[in-house]
């Protein structure tokens, strides 16, 4: 029942903010980078450094997106 929650949480965020919408383009656009250097047969340096970017921005959208649909669901619980 708490994944249902969360996944229309998560639709209702798409829908309605703007800011929860660019986060989640840009996770998104994280996570393509990621998976064309992740499919490079051999990584270069900077590959490397690049994914290990890649990851940590990826990371911290997803935070912040948690961390919104944890604001969301607490005042729909409270209303």
């Amino acid at each position: 029942m708490e994944n249902k929650a969360l996944e229309e949480a998560k639709a209702y965020l798409m829908q309605s903010s703007e800011e929860y919408r660019t986060m989640a383009g840009k996770h998104a656009e994280y996570s393509a980078l990621l998976d064309a250097i992740e499919a490079k047969p051999r990584m270069t340096e900077e590959d490397e450094i690049e994914e290990h970017k890649l990851k940590k921005l990826k990371l911290h959208l997803k935070d912040q997106m948690h961390e919104m649909v944890k604001r969301y669901q607490t005042q729909t619980e409270v209303a």
